[in-house]
């Protein structure tokens, strides 16, 4: 390991929170717009009650509160992975091969970057640091 990286590597677990703090963050205000119409209400309108759209307003902003805290943070990183997926394949795809064209690039980010915490868990600064 070079020198750097072994500086570094203690300060880690709190690079991981960092990102699932942002990246959660961010995420539930997506949620937050689909169900509570807040900052602004989307383009759209405001989803039918239990329409996928509505669904998936639920999961973005529950699961959101649940990965800013890091509480059960693998098994809702691996939802949200999952409903990014759907979101990227299902909606935007469709609309282009090419992600910047489509509008679906946030949505791989997010796959991804939820399909990492499922792996390397929640970092520091979690309630799950404080179950175990």
């Amino acid at each position: 390991m070079s020198a750097l990286a072994s500086r570094l590597q203690p300060f880690a677990p709190y690079a991981l929170a960092l990102l699932r703090i942002a990246a959660a963050l961010i995420f539930l205000l997506h949620g937050a717009q689909k169900i509570l119409g807040w900052p602004a209400p989307p383009s759209s309108g405001m989803p039918p009650v239990l329409s996928l759209y509505w669904i998936g307003g639920i999961m973005e902003l529950a699961g959101g509160v649940l990965l800013v805290l890091g509480l059960f943070t693998r098994p809702v990183a691996f939802l949200l992975a999952g409903e990014m997926a759907y979101a990227y394949w299902f909606m935007h795809a469709p609309r282009s091969v090419y992600p910047l064209l489509n509008g679906g690039d946030a949505a791989i980010l997010y796959c991804f970057v939820f399909f990492y915490l499922v792996f390397a868990g929640p970092g520091a600064w979690a309630l799950d640091n404080r179950r175990r």
